[in-house]
């Protein structure tokens, strides 16, 4: 008939993000339209306790929060991520949030609030600012490949235009991917980016992981960042890349002159995340599978262990390349090993330069580098060494995180309270699950 109404079009919209305790990016989205037309801050409610939701969408029991009170996520409009992977419907359009009371200061128990802060502290402390880089593993499940060989050619083709239209989806968001690499394991790729401020590495990271995901659904395949998504499996590591630059871009975690090249920043900041280590899994990798993935002769990491080019180490000096005279300085970094996508990104990177800036602060010796196997000493020798074995499931890693007084010192009440509760809730709630049942529970949840 006349005047008869047409379907209105698509409205495209814009999350507002933010990923919590148990590693969940959530939100809350809008409209473009309504997005770009604010002016001044753009904001939305949110609630206390959804920090306390558990991976199994449970809100932990006797939180702090209960049902009261509100809070807002708050755009951090420099940290908007676009894209329109091939295979989507419609645009993915990302803004990181950071969570704040009714009056814009921080929230308690905000990850990205938490990093923020750390990185303030290092660098009011040291003159120097961190920058970082987050690789990600992952895998591809439900495809019904046949095996193919580790690190083939055949084994990134035979995804079709995955790689090549995830790349270029992430190159559209901003997020700078520069590898992506068909990895060791059975279906398994890994996906690296160029270094970045502290802040802005760990967006990255949330935006890959909700890329990759995406992309794979579209496909009708599931992509999981699970630290393992079968016993026997190989594990998905999140390795983090960090180094140090001073005012002017000039490199300070590297001198030459030292053993394994560590500026004496550089030997002390280790010093302090290795002495800190035990507690650390607990907010790095503290789900109840991620213990599996932690152990010795598996190339991820089992001890407090500084070495030099050994991927079995927990903190790693990764190699220079001179080649080409590229400058070592600027291409010099440490890796930290022990962490999963179980856990969030912000909060990771927060964890680490406060145990660093611990060991800056009570001016550290350096540690021992160690070449070799840890399992091969006598526990004598170990202790000489400081290598301490990792705790080696989230009941030891959360008892390590409450007893050290340094690391539950960096939290507030009730944030150490509300993320104490939540594991202890997560743990509970796994009761009954364990081996293949239990990480293919996590599998389809990462």
């Amino acid at each position: 008939r006349d005047g008869a109404m047409k379907p209105a079009p698509a409205a495209p919209l814009v999350t507002l993000a933010t990923t919590d305790y148990a590693g969940i990016t959530r939100g809350r989205s809008m409209t473009r339209r309504r997005y770009e037309a604010a002016k001044g801050a753009v904001s939305c409610g949110w609630v206390p306790a959804n920090i306390s939701l558990t991976p199994f969408d449970l809100i932990a029991e006797g939180n702090p929060w209960g049902s009261k009170g509100d809070l807002r996520l708050v755009a951090d409009k420099t940290a908007r991520f676009q894209t329109w992977p091939a295979t989507s419907s419609s645009p993915l359009d990302l803004v990181m949030c950071d969570i704040t009371e009714l009056d814009g200061s921080a929230w308690t128990c905000c990850p990205r609030a938490f990093l923020k802060a750390a990185l303030q502290d290092f660098t009011k402390a040291t003159g120097s600012k961190c920058i970082a880089a987050f690789e990600q593993e992952f895998q591809i499940c439900d495809t019904g490949w046949p095996a193919a060989p580790s690190f083939a050619v055949c084994a990134l083709r035979r995804a079709g235009g995955f790689a090549p239209e995830l790349m270029g989806a992430l190159e559209q968001a901003g997020v700078e991917p520069e590898l992506i690499v068909a990895e060791y394991g059975r279906d398994q790729y890994e996906l690296t980016t160029g270094p970045a401020d502290g802040v802005i590495a760990a967006d990255r990271a949330v935006v890959i992981r909700e890329v990759v995901r995406e992309m794979a659904r579209d496909r009708g395949w599931r992509a999981s960042f699970a630290p393992k998504t079968s016993v026997a499996g190989v594990g998905n590591g999140v390795h983090v890349h960090f180094s140090f630059v001073g005012p002017r871009g000039k490199p300070t975690a590297y001198d030459a002159t030292q053993a394994g090249s560590l500026s004496a920043l550089a030997q002390s900041f280790c010093a302090g995340v290795l002495r800190h280590l035990p507690a650390l899994v607990a907010l790095t990798a503290g789900s109840p599978i991620s213990g599996l993935r932690l152990q010795p002769h598996n190339w991820s990491s089992s001890y407090t262990w500084l070495g030099e080019k050994e991927r079995e180490a927990t903190l790693r000096i990764c190699p220079v390349v001179t080649l080409g005279n590229n400058d070592p300085g600027r291409q010099f970094n440490i890796e930290y090993r022990a962490a999963d996508a179980t856990a969030c990104p912000h909060l990771v990177l927060g964890a680490i330069i406060r145990a660093g800036l611990a060991g800056v602060r009570d001016a550290l010796p350096a540690a021992a580098i160690f070449d070799g196997d840890p399992q091969m000493l006598d526990e004598n020798d170990r202790h000489r060494l400081g290598l301490r074995r990792l705790p080696q499931n989230l009941p030891e890693a959360l008892e390590a995180l409450a007893s050290d007084a340094e690391v539950s010192g960096w939290f507030s009440k009730e944030a150490l309270a509300t993320y104490i509760g939540m594991k202890r809730m997560e743990l509970k709630l796994c009761e009954g699950l364990e081996g293949d049942a239990l990480c293919t529970r996590y599998a389809a949840i990462y």
